[in-house]
């Protein structure tokens, strides 16, 4: 048998939003989590200067399922095309200065993770597209770098308006607490034992829609308070006029519960979920990291129950039961102050708790999409998902964490 040449495969995994949602478009850290779901991009060099891609995912749906375009800054088509994720990709990185390097190829792409699912298919295409050209063409770009094109890509050129939550998510891979602000640092969390349930509510959604109206509702509130005269200059000063310039870290409940007249119901509510949600975030990266958290911390947080529930439970298990009950606070946030939840993912999220799991939130910008549950093993991650798809999910899957974007070669013969 004659030997065919050799293929590179890309694969990027799904990101799960495990933790602090809707915050990274503010610079506020993130923590995702990445599945075992992936995208694969299989390779192979081209004789000519065109790179062709075909996703057969997209065929299989008699769907716009192939692009071609040569190797320089090419136009996006029409707004929603797959094919403008690998032109936007290539557009940044020809803006660097790299194309002498880049050849043409052949790409297939077959992928596990549902497209408008809430689990960053999107950034996966993406990431492992750049992850592909930087392998293949020795364009020396370190994890971060291939984060930060992607990102680039996805929210400059073909418009999505996310934060960088999904493409270093994607990127890493893990468990990582991403820091939203400059210089998007990356930490990434020793504790990795966890398994997850998701379920995919099948219905889907405009993150760019999400994204856009909570922006406009926090701006109209921060401009209410920054330009009311009794609020103090002091508070002003960690304040601003838009949803990404407050010192977000800095600003407690305490320091705008006085003001909070100033404010229409729906940006109060915005601005108050932002501020409850790092306390709780803040809680859970201590477990994350293997840190002691202490009485006085779960029961500002969770309440005196939890503390007791914590305190029968074995040294083992009360980390599950704290990160649970910090998914469960924060879907509650989602749902009441964010409004981001609708009826079907709430009985997603109450029939995962019946079924075992120690918490279950939304995962990324909600109204569909799908959520997280934590739970014990597998079987009970199995149990999780069928009741989900009980009352009505689409899909389901369990999963360890699994390992950010990797590029190797494949050789087949005929």
């Amino acid at each position: 048998m004659e030997s065919m040449p050799s293929k590179l495969v890309a694969s990027a995994p799904a990101r799960a939003d495990f933790l602090s949602t809707h915050q990274d478009y503010k610079g506020l850290p993130v923590v995702p989590v990445a599945l075992d779901l992936r995208t694969y991009l299989t390779a192979k060099s081209a004789d000519d200067n065109i790179i062709t891609v075909k996703s057969e995912d997209l065929e299989s749906l008699h769907e716009r399922s192939a692009d071609s375009f040569q190797v320089k800054r090419n136009d996006l088509l029409e707004k929603g095309f797959f094919g403008n994720y690998f032109r936007g990709a290539l557009n940044v990185i020809v803006e660097q200065g790299a194309i002498d390097r880049i050849r043409g190829l052949d790409i297939t792409v077959s992928s596990d993770i549902p497209i408008g699912s809430g689990l960053a298919s999107s950034a996966a295409l993406t990431v492992a597209f750049v992850a592909l050209l930087n392998k293949r063409f020795d364009l020396g770009f370190d994890r971060r770098g291939l984060a930060e094109i992607a990102y680039v890509a996805e929210s400059q050129r073909v418009g999505t308006h996310c934060g960088r939550l999904d493409q270093y998510g994607v990127t890493f891979g893990g468990i990582i607490k991403l820091d939203c602000k400059p210089p998007y640092t990356v930490e990434e969390l020793p504790f990795t034992n966890l398994t997850f349930a998701i379920a995919d509510s099948g219905v889907r959604h405009s993150t760019q829609d999400v994204h856009t109206e909570r922006q406009t509702e926090i701006n109209r509130g921060l401009k209410a308070l920054m330009e009311h005269k009794a609020i103090p200059r002091e508070l002003k000063n960690k304040l601003g006029y838009t949803y990404d310039q407050p010192k977000w870290l800095e600003v407690s409940e305490q320091d705008i519960e006085d003001f909070l007249s100033v404010l229409d119901e729906e940006a109060k509510r915005r601005i108050l979920f932002t501020i409850k949600m790092i306390g709780l975030t803040e809680v859970a990266l201590k477990i994350l990291r293997h840190e002691r958290v202490s009485e006085e911390e779960v029961v500002s947080n969770f309440g005196k129950e939890t503390w007791s529930r914590v305190q029968e439970a074995t040294s083992d298990e009360a980390d599950y039961v704290l990160l649970g009950r910090t998914m469960n606070e924060q879907q509650a946030l989602l749902r009441e102050l964010y409004d981001v939840s609708l009826p079907k993912i709430e009985d997603m999220c109450t029939a995962a708790m019946a079924a075992g799991a120690y918490g279950a939130k939304i995962s990324g910008a909600g109204m569909g999409g799908s959520i997280i549950a934590l739970v014990k093993d597998e079987e009970t991650g199995k149990r999780v998902v069928n009741a989900c798809q009980s009352v009505g999910a689409e899909n389901g899957w369990v999963s360890r964490v699994a390992e950010g974007v990797r590029v190797g070669s494949q050789v087949s013969s005929s």
